[in-house]
């Protein structure tokens, strides 16, 4: 039975195309807009030290002719909820503040001047922040700087993330 061959039928749909080759993980890690790539990274929730931080990176961006990645890292805090006798059942509360800081920073006039866009993470702050700067293949990442008693205790966003990342870590005051 050599050299037989047995012929397609006419109404059969072809799922996928054989001679593609598919993305790799590592690929669709990088197919971030081209205009933000080597942009300027800044991690924002709303405070008055992330304007602050907000305002430098806007000049740096401007300066470097870049883009402006905004990075809000939402709160994920696991609550317990007890039903009758049952064991606890850890229940994750998303955060919306990301949509109410997105809407904020569309009606900003200043953010005008450079490309932005507003990208939400859930995790530890610095390794999302430091995860963005690698994505996008950041210049420099901007933080504010903390203050209070909860950074003196378990150590500020800007100290941990300027001894991990991998890339400059610009702190404002």
């Amino acid at each position: 039975m050599a050299g037989h061959e047995i012929p397609e039928p006419a109404d059969r749909k072809q799922v996928a195309d054989p001679s593609a080759i598919p993305e790799t993980a590592e690929d669709a890690r990088h197919s971030c807009d081209p205009a933000f790539q080597h942009g300027v990274v800044i991690g924002f929730d709303g405070s008055m030290s992330s304007e602050r931080a907000l305002a430098y990176a806007i000049g740096m961006a401007r300066r470097s002719g870049s883009g402006l990645i905004i990075v809000h890292v939402a709160n994920r805090l696991p609550t317990t909820v007890w039903a009758g006798c049952e064991p606890p059942v850890f229940v994750d509360v998303p955060d919306h503040r990301t949509e109410v800081l997105g809407l904020e920073l569309a009606c900003a006039d200043y953010l005008a001047e450079v490309p932005w866009i507003l990208v939400e993470r859930g995790g530890d702050i610095c390794h999302e922040l430091e995860e963005v700067g690698r994505e996008y293949e950041a210049d420099a990442i901007v933080v504010g700087s903390t203050h209070g008693l909860v950074g003196r205790i378990f150590g500020s966003v800007a100290g941990r993330l300027a001894r991990r990342a991998q890339r400059p870590v610009v702190v404002i005051p």
